[in-house]
């Protein structure tokens, strides 16, 4: 598993990336009340809006940690955006097929994303 600095993870099979949001952003964000996932079919630039969540203390944007096409987006987290808190490892929001693997070189990794979240 991989992390960005904007608190999404990643995990990878083959050429697939399936992404979330990472326990330490939904800790901080609290009770998530509202969820969506850009479209199957979206292409997305490296950091490009990959989805957004609502909070009872704010709103924010999910980022692409890789660029490429979204395969499969999670509608479920729409109609039950609570699956983000009660379990951000297992609930992801798109799968994108990478259009270059490399980028996932950028990212951190376990520990080093760790040190991150306690620096902030």
């Amino acid at each position: 598993m991989k992390f960005s600095k904007t608190h999404e993870w990643v995990k990878v099979d083959g050429n697939i990336a399936t992404i979330g949001l990472t326990d330490y952003a939904q800790d901080q964000l609290g009770e998530i009340v509202y969820a969506e996932a850009e479209p199957e079919g979206t292409v997305v630039e490296l950091e490009g809006i990959i989805g957004t969540v609502e909070s009872v203390k704010a709103a924010s944007d999910l980022y692409a940690p890789v660029s490429g096409e979204i395969v499969e987006a999670n509608e479920e987290i729409e109609d039950a955006p609570e699956m983000i808190n009660e379990a951000p490892w297992d609930t992801w929001f798109v799968k994108i097929d990478m259009a270059d693997s490399a980028e996932l070189d950028a990212l951190l990794d376990e520990d080093a994303y760790k040190a991150f979240c306690e620096e902030e």
